[in-house]
C-alpha cells in the first residue's frame, strides 16, 4: 500500500528506493532490538522511515 501511494506522489523510482530504505530498516530492526531493546527499535526504525517518506514526498 504505501509503494503504491509513494508512486503516486513522487514517482516509481522514489517508491522503489522508499521501499528498499524500508526493507533494509525492518531487517535492521532486529539486531537493533538486541542492543536497545524491542519497542525502542520499533519506535526508531519507525521515526527513521516517517521521516525519510517525509523528506522525499516534501521534495517531489
Amino acid at each position: 500500500m504505501a509503494a503504491r501511494q509513494w508512486g503516486g506522489k513522487v514517482g516509481v523510482p522514489k517508491a522503489a528506493a522508499l521501499t528498499g530504505l524500508y526493507v533494509a530498516a525492518f531487517g535492521g530492526s532486529h539486531p537493533l532490538a538486541k542492543k536497545i531493546g524491542a519497542w525502542p527499535s520499533v519506535f526508531a526504525v519507525a521515526g527513521g522511515m516517517a521521516l525519510a517518506s517525509w523528506v522525499v514526498e516534501s521534495r517531489a
